[in-house]
């Protein structure tokens, strides 16, 4: 995946109703105004949002008689998954060190208690 692909699938995930088209569109393809349905939002805005998500190559647009269904086109996701999971197992690695350091630090504790100091003047 090129860093502008990245980018346009970035920027296009950014908007909540352009996942929820994403959302939908997981369970199949659709129409634009089935599409755009459940937003309080024109048409021409829905339109608008779906060309987004076209250009990130997240959706296809095709013609059918009539119809002009949308189909969701998942490989830009599982390329910005793919990304994603390097940062996963970087952190990963990251915190069971130290999960390690700090169970060292408590096995040091119970070897080496810290002594009490007594009180000055008593």
């Amino acid at each position: 995946m090129t860093p502008d692909q990245l980018s346009a699938t970035f920027a296009a995930l950014a908007d909540p109703t352009r996942r929820a088209i994403l959302a939908r569109l997981a369970a199949g393809e659709t129409t634009v105004n089935e599409l755009a349905a459940p937003f309080d939002m024109t048409l021409p805005a829905v339109t608008k949002h779906l060309k987004v998500l076209e250009g990130a190559g997240l959706i296809t647009r095709g013609r059918d008689a009539q119809r002009r269904p949308c189909r969701l086109a998942a490989q830009p996701l599982q390329e910005a998954c793919d990304w994603i999971e390097k940062y996963r197992i970087y952190w990963e690695q990251r915190f069971d060190n130290l999960d390690a350091y700090l169970e060292q630090l408590q096995q040091d504790r119970k070897e080496h208690p810290p002594q009490r100091r007594k009180p000055h003047g008593k």
